[in-house]
C-alpha cells in the first residue's frame, strides 16, 4: 500500500517535483545552446561557419564559455555601491526563470492514479473534475517581466560609470514604452477568452483556434513589444556597445557577467512560451505527438524567429524606438481593444 502524505501518495509528489526540475531543466539548457544556436544561426545567414572548434560542430563551445567566465577574475570597480552591484545579477536572473511557473506546457497525465497537470503551479481537483491553476497567470507573468527590469537599472546605477547608468535609464524607459503596448495588445485576447486563467487560454484554442489567427495584429505586437522589453535586437539600446561601450553591463565581470546572457536568453525562452501559449494554442497539435512537444517546437520556432530578427535588422536609433512605441504600437493597440469589443459585443 502506497504511503500517503496530506491524503495523497508519495509517487505524486515526486511527479510534481519531476515537473518542476524537467521545466527549470529545460529552460536552463536552452538558455545555453540557444547561444550557440544564435551563433550559428547568424553565422550561416551571413555565410559564415560560426563555431567550430570546442566540439563537434562547436556543440560544447557554450560549456567551454561558461567554464571560462567561471574561472575569470572577478572585478567590482573601487567606487561602486557594493550590495546593489552584486545584487543586480540575481535580481535580472530569477524572475526570468519563475515567470515560467503559470506557463502550462503539457496535457495532464497520470500518476498513481491521480492526475497531475503540467504546469508547476497547477494541481487537479477531483471534485469538480478540473485544473486549479493561479487564475491570474498572465498579471503574474506581467509583474515578473517587470521586476526583471530593476535588476538592469540597479546595475547601471550602482556600476558609478556614466556608461552604464545611460543603459540603466534607456532600459526603464524602453521598458515603460513597451510594456503599455504589450498589455494592451494581451487585452483582446482576455476579451476573447473571458478570463486570466493560462489554462482556460490554452484550452479555448484547441482546434488550432488559435488567437493568433483571431488577432494577428495583437499578435505580432505583443511579440515585437516582448523583444523590445527583453533588450533584443534590434532593440537592445541599453547595451548597444557602438554607443555605450557595453551599457548596463560594462563594469561587469566574470560571473556576474554571464548571470545577464542567462537572463536576457531566459527572457526570450519565456517570452517565446508565453506567445506560444496566448497566441499559438499553447501545447494544442495534431493528435499523433504528445502536447509538451508541439509547445517546444512552438517555442524554439519563435526563438528561431528572434534570431532570424537580430541576423536581419539594424538596432533603432533612440528616438525612432520610442516613436514606434507610443505613435505606432500604443494606438494600433488602443483601437484593436476597441475593434474587438464591438465585435464581442455583436457577436454575443
Amino acid at each position: 500500500m502506497d504511503t500517503l502524505i496530506l491524503g495523497l501518495p508519495v509517487a505524486y509528489y515526486i511527479a510534481m517535483i519531476a515537473k518542476v526540475l524537467v521545466a527549470f531543466v529545460f529552460v536552463l539548457l536552452t538558455v545555453a545552446y540557444a547561444t550557440y544556436a544564435e551563433r550559428k544561426i547568424i553565422g550561416h545567414m551571413q555565410v559564415r561557419l560560426g563555431p567550430m572548434r570546442t566540439g563537434w560542430h562547436g556543440l560544447l563551445q557554450p560549456i567551454a564559455d561558461g567554464l571560462k567566465l567561471f574561472f575569470k577574475e572577478e572585478v567590482i570597480p573601487a567606487q561602486s555601491s557594493k550590495f546593489a552591484f552584486l545584487l543586480a545579477p540575481l535580481v535580472a536572473l530569477i524572475p526570468a526563470f519563475i515567470a515560467f511557473a503559470v506557463i502550462p506546457f503539457g496535457e495532464t497525465i497520470e500518476v498513481a492514479g491521480y492526475k497531475v497537470p503540467l504546469q508547476i503551479a497547477a494541481v487537479y481537483d477531483p471534485a469538480g473534475d478540473r485544473i486549479l491553476d493561479v487564475n491570474v497567470g498572465v498579471l503574474y507573468i506581467l509583474g515578473m517581466a517587470s521586476l526583471g527590469v530593476y535588476g538592469v537599472v540597479l546595475a547601471g546605477w550602482s556600476s558609478n560609470s556614466k556608461y552604464s547608468l545611460l543603459g540603466g535609464l534607456r532600459a526603464s524607459a524602453q521598458m515603460v514604452s513597451y510594456e503599455l503596448a504589450a498589455g494592451l495588445a494581451i487585452v483582446a485576447v482576455f476579451m476573447l477568452s473571458e478570463s486570466l486563467s493560462l489554462q482556460k487560454i490554452v484550452a479555448d484554442q484547441a482546434g488550432f483556434a488559435w488567437y493568433a489567427f483571431k488577432q494577428p495584429l495583437a499578435f505580432v505586437i505583443f511579440f515585437i513589444c516582448s523583444l523590445a522589453e527583453i533588450n533584443r535586437t534590434p532593440f537592445d539600446l541599453p547595451e548597444a556597445e557602438t554607443e555605450l561601450v557595453s551599457g548596463f553591463i560594462t563594469e561587469y565581470s566574470s560571473m556576474k557577467y554571464a548571470m545577464f546572457f542567462m537572463a536576457e536568453y531566459a527572457n526570450m525562452v519565456t517570452v517565446c512560451a508565453v506567445t506560444t501559449t496566448l497566441f499559438l494554442g499553447g501545447w494544442h497539435g495534431p493528435a499523433f505527438l504528445p502536447g509538451w512537444v508541439w509547445f517546444i517546437a512552438k517555442v524554439y520556432f519563435l526563438i528561431f524567429v528572434c534570431m532570424w530578427i537580430r541576423a536581419t535588422y539594424p538596432r533603432y536609433r533612440y528616438d525612432q524606438l520610442m516613436r514606434l512605441g507610443w505613435k505606432v504600437f500604443l494606438p494600433l493597440t488602443l483601437l484593436n481593444v476597441v475593434v474587438t469589443g464591438i465585435v464581442v459585443t455583436l457577436l454575443k
